[in-house]
């Protein structure tokens, strides 16, 4: 009785740290605008969100591997303490550089909560109960997709932006106290050694192709000599990291997981699919608000269906993932996934709203599917020795499908939108999608309003029908997994 209270309490307090850095994301977004009318620094408002997303990522294979020499609890609420101090710095920003950096700390220390939670779920439940609990774990982010704007809103409007970040602080102390006495778990107390010189090299090596992929096509055009010189020298580190992953007794990333034929089809699925999300919660509002010409709330809702399926959809893979295999669960999921975007690249001006109602709540089912699957999978291909790092890999990869994505389909979506503008205005240089979005466009003449929803719909369309690709792709990658259930024996 006392051991299935720990594990309650355990799985209360991941629960917690999980929904903190899930709805981090949403919450943020939703108080931009005040933000940047009270510090200023427009041209930076992409920052605040990518800078985020860049350290998270960078961050959570370090801290896996960590999790796996010193134990999870310490590691844990480091990253954690991280998180809560870089909230209240950010709480406490005065400028929107200031903002930029205490967002970069508190990344940090959320690529130590997102993967630890998941690993720690591996190690205290057995591999029958797994699924149903990461099932739960998975169906909070579709869950804080639906409160994020929600509880920005009201904080926003009735108390302060700031206590987007200072709301952290009690929920995350509570996380880690939890944490800290109900988890017990036995490290083997030997000299350990670190990589850091594995540590070093990737951190700097991905930072720098991560800050490329953010910045190119925007701050800087990709074929300048500083965008080369910046791939150039990530791949040197990355090359260096490589060498020494190799040498290490203790690899910070042991290359041994890419030889685990699950964990490489999750992984590579999840990197493609991962696109998809990011480009639909981004690409669609713009829809909404551009062609259609309505709000930001009705942009939101259209998203709405997304977050309830995904939760829904998460529940029911948990349990089935025991019952019929990691494989068999996530192609369950991808098939609505290329049903949706198929559906989605089929989409021109005319076509009724109310339709996207249905796309994005299959979208949100396929990847309550799918996601659910693959965090299944690269938590039970391996022991506990190499849970951790296997489960940083996988969140590590899904990012970078988010953060190369979201490069990728803005250089595409502003080739097509700038090659069907007229002359005159792709000669001024003209942000269609602010134009369209703010009052300027009353002032504008009939016609040329016509030219720049024309424009915008043409360049949305040309990515949609690229995510249907993209799906297609995943699909495929989904059916190379090994028809094989994943066997208890192997898991632990």
């Amino acid at each position: 009785m006392h051991k299935e209270t720990n594990k309650k309490n355990v799985t209360l307090a991941l629960m917690i740290a999980t929904f903190l850095a899930a709805i981090e994301g949403t919450i943020v977004s939703t108080a931009m605008p005040t933000i940047v009318s009270e510090l200023g620094g427009l041209t930076l408002i992409s920052w605040v969100v990518s800078v985020y997303l860049l350290t998270s990522a960078v961050t959570a294979p370090i801290y896996g591997k960590l999790a796996d020499l010193f134990g999870r609890k310490p590691v844990f609420a480091i990253g954690t303490i991280l998180f809560l101090l870089g909230s209240m710095l950010s709480g406490l920003a005065q400028t929107m550089e200031q903002l930029i950096w205490f967002r970069a700390f508190q990344g940090i220390g959320a690529g130590s909560i997102i993967t630890i939670t998941y690993t720690i779920i591996g190690d205290i439940y057995p591999f029958e109960q797994r699924g149903k609990v990461q099932g739960y774990m998975s169906g909070i982010w579709g869950i804080s997709g639906i409160l994020g704007p929600l509880t920005g809103g009201f904080l926003v409007d009735y108390v302060s932006w700031r206590w987007i970040f200072y709301i952290n602080l009690p929920f995350g102390i509570v996380s880690i106290l939890l944490i800290w006495f109900f988890l017990h778990e036995h490290v083997e107390k030997k000299q350990k050694h670190i990589d850091y010189g594995g540590a070093a090299t990737f951190t700097l090596g991905m930072s720098v192709w991560l800050y490329a992929l953010l910045s190119g096509g925007t701050a800087h055009p990709w074929a300048s000599p500083l965008m080369l010189g910046l791939y150039a020298v990530g791949a040197v580190f990355i090359a260096v990291f490589l060498v020494i992953q190799r040498r290490s007794p203790e690899p910070m990333l042991p290359l041994v997981l890419f030889k685990i034929r699950s964990i490489m089809v999750a992984n590579g699925a999840g990197f493609l699919l991962s696109s998809i999300l990011v480009a639909i919660t981004f690409y669609l509002p713009l829809w909404i608000q551009g062609v259609y010409g309505q709000g930001a709330t009705q942009s939101g809702l259209t998203l709405l269906p997304m977050s309830i399926g995904w939760p829904i959809a998460a529940a029911l893979s948990g349990r089935l993932v025991v019952k019929i295999g990691a494989g068999k669960t996530a192609l369950i999921g991808t098939l609505p996934l290329v049903l949706a975007t198929v559906w989605l690249a089929t989409i021109r001006t005319d076509t009724p709203h109310w339709m996207l109602y249905g796309m994005t709540f299959l979208v949100g089912f396929g990847f309550g599917f799918t996601f659910t699957s693959f965090t299944v999978t690269a938590i039970s291909a391996v022991d506990w020795s190499l849970r951790g790092a296997s489960m940083a890999a996988n969140t590590f990869i899904r990012s970078l499908g988010q953060t190369i994505g979201i490069a990728t389909f803005g250089t595409l979506f502003n080739q097509m939108m700038t090659s069907r503008l007229p002359a005159d205005l792709a000669a001024e240089g003209i942000d269609v999608n602010e134009v369209l979005a703010s009052d300027r466009v009353q002032q504008l003449a009939p016609e040329i309003v016509a030219s720049l929803r024309e424009a915008l719909a043409y360049g949305l369309e040309k990515v949609f029908l690229v995510l249907a690709v993209i799906a297609v792709l995943g699909l495929i990658v989904t059916l190379a997994f090994p028809r094989d259930k994943i066997a208890e024996s192997q898991s632990e």
